[in-house]
């Protein structure tokens, strides 16, 4: 059974059960519920990760996040694994988890065998002031997480900065980059996917009805014929979904990216890699 399934549908039925409700919204304002806790967190890792242990990722592990975020809708988030030289262990996967976030997951990024990468940054939505969590999977299976504390609110019922009828017409539009490396860094490289990424939690100001939920929950990218990234993701990816990777070059010629939303919609592109960049 998918995360979706077990996690993100059920969540976000109860959110909208209780979105309007005048208790849900004083549980929202009130200073205990922007105190830092772990109890949502204790309540819901061991379905996550089916029990399993999460070691202390310090040092290993990095999440980049803002304390304080200027656009709840929008919130940069950096996530990076540091193996020393003699760790012969790989990235395996990383699963970026917000507790207060009415579907918690908001993504997991699996990493090809021979992809080589190490940093994933992308935006996201946050609900209200929560722990956000990475969880990297490394190759021998064992599992490391950090945290860090985000103050934000509304992120998930955030009206969409886009217009609807130009989201729909440029629905699926992707543009790639790909970034010289530095001296000794990989290469990098961005994908950016037009698609409003409904939450299921936004109001439709005309009917004042909730807009279903309609988002990308599966997304693949190839180099050649070696998938550098799968992303299985949820709601609290932000509108118009903007990944950044580093990768190691295999001398392929080509990208090429593959998304599914959940209206079943089918987005492929392909682009060429400059020679330099090989």
């Amino acid at each position: 059974m998918s995360i979706f399934s077990r996690v993100i549908a059920p969540a976000l039925l109860a959110a909208v059960y209780c979105a309007g409700s005048p208790a849900a919204h004083a549980q929202a304002t009130s200073p205990v519920a922007e105190q830092a806790s772990e109890d949502t967190w204790n309540s819901i890792k061991g379905d996550i990760f089916k029990n399993r242990p999460i070691g202390d990722g310090t040092g290993l592990v990095a999440l980049d996040a803002p304390r304080r975020a200027e656009d709840s809708a929008l919130v940069p988030i950096g996530m990076r694994v540091t193996l020393n030289d003699d760790d012969k262990r790989r990235l395996r996967s990383l699963t970026l988890v917000i507790d207060e976030n009415p579907a918690p997951v908001a993504g997991t990024f699996t990493i090809g065998p021979h992809a080589g990468v190490t940093e994933i940054s992308t935006r996201v939505r946050v609900n209200s002031y929560s722990y956000v969590r990475l969880i990297a999977e490394l190759s021998d299976g064992k599992l490391y997480g950090v945290k860090a504390y985000v103050k934000a609110s509304g992120g998930c019922s955030a009206p969409a900065a886009s217009n609807a009828d130009a989201t729909s017409s440029a629905l699926g539009q992707m543009k790639f980059r790909t970034f010289r490396s530095e001296a000794g860094a990989l290469p990098e490289a961005q994908l950016m996917l037009r698609h409003p990424q409904n939450s299921g939690l936004q109001m439709d100001q005309l009917t004042r009805l909730y807009i279903p939920p309609f988002f990308i929950d599966n997304l693949k990218i190839w180099q050649g014929d070696d998938v550098v990234v799968s992303m299985d993701g949820g709601i609290a990816i932000s509108e118009d979904p903007n990944i950044r990777f580093n990768y190691r070059s295999n001398g392929a010629a080509s990208f090429r990216v593959e998304a599914v939303d959940t209206s079943k919609h089918i987005f492929r592109d392909e682009w060429t890699i400059e020679k330099s960049m090989l």
